[in-house]
């Protein structure tokens, strides 16, 4: 059955969502396969994909463009794209505009912003048009430089109280979900009992509804020391560098390929 924003807000205090993110059709297959519950094409695919060091770089066209990619390797899971830098935050009508081209071009079920009550006005008209939208609190890496780097957020108590009150505030505009992101885990708690949608975690601890993980983190498929709320399950880097190092080898000494990867002229084979 395919999941909703409706269903999947229906999930808060019922059971954990599981999120993951995926940026094309094999990633997209995979977590479809995998049975996660929603898959968030996300502009970390500037820094999981795309080579860049932060966000800020990837475009609306990068979005749109994975985006359709991601559509095509989905059936079931809920399909939530971030709205990239500067596509939303300088008003309610370019925010409108490319929310709908995510939706339109890109497929998406929902959009995700990032900020808390400078960005209720835009979540507002999303709303208002139909686009469902998931909030992003804590962490937003779209004001790296504003934050003065990857910090985790709300240490202090009228930081955590201003992450309790921004969360109200997206609930209130009409967010379906939040993602709380590098927040501590009490931090967490506070905003989970504060609304009634489902707050999604990434660095924030398990009292949270559910979880979301860059694919190619929890793959091991990245180069250099993750963050620390991340749990390698795999070591695709390794295994990956490791099989086509078996396969250059196996080329220079012509040991591939064997007879049986050649086509032979008295047969009539398909390519498959």
């Amino acid at each position: 059955m395919k999941m909703t924003t409706v269903a999947f807000q229906e999930q808060k205090g019922k059971r954990p969502l599981v999120m993951v993110t995926a940026y094309d059709y094999p990633t997209a297959r995979t977590a479809e396969e995998a049975g996660v519950d929603a898959v968030l094409v996300g502009d970390s695919l500037g820094m999981a994909v795309l080579g860049y060091d932060s966000t800020l770089p990837v475009t609306m066209e990068d979005m749109i463009h994975h985006s359709k990619a991601v559509r095509r390797g989905l059936s079931r899971a809920l399909m939530v794209v971030d709205m990239p830098f500067m596509s939303y935050q300088v008003g309610v009508e370019d925010a409108l505009r490319n929310a709908g081209r995510l939706v339109q071009e890109g497929g998406a079920d929902a959009v995700k912003l990032e900020g808390g009550e400078p960005v209720v006005p835009q979540i507002r008209a999303l709303v208002r048009s139909g686009i469902p939208v998931m909030g992003h609190l804590g962490l937003t890496p779209q004001s790296v430089h504003q934050l003065g780097g990857y910090k985790v957020q709300g240490r202090s108590p009228d930081a955590a109280a201003r992450i309790v009150e921004d969360a109200r505030r997206l609930e209130e505009a009409g967010c379906f979900s939040l993602v709380l992101e590098c927040v501590p885990q009490s931090v967490a708690a506070e905003v989970r009992d504060a609304v009634s949608v489902p707050v999604i975690g990434i660095g924030a601890g398990v009292a949270c509804d559910g979880q979301v993980l860059v694919i190619h983190d929890l793959l091991g498929w990245t180069y250099g020391k993750p963050p620390r709320f991340v749990k390698q399950y795999a070591n695709f880097a390794e295994w990956a560098a490791q099989a086509v190092r078996t396969y250059a080898e196996e080329v220079r000494e012509g040991r591939f390929p064997t007879v049986l990867h050649t086509y032979q002229d008295e047969k009539k084979e398909t390519v498959s």
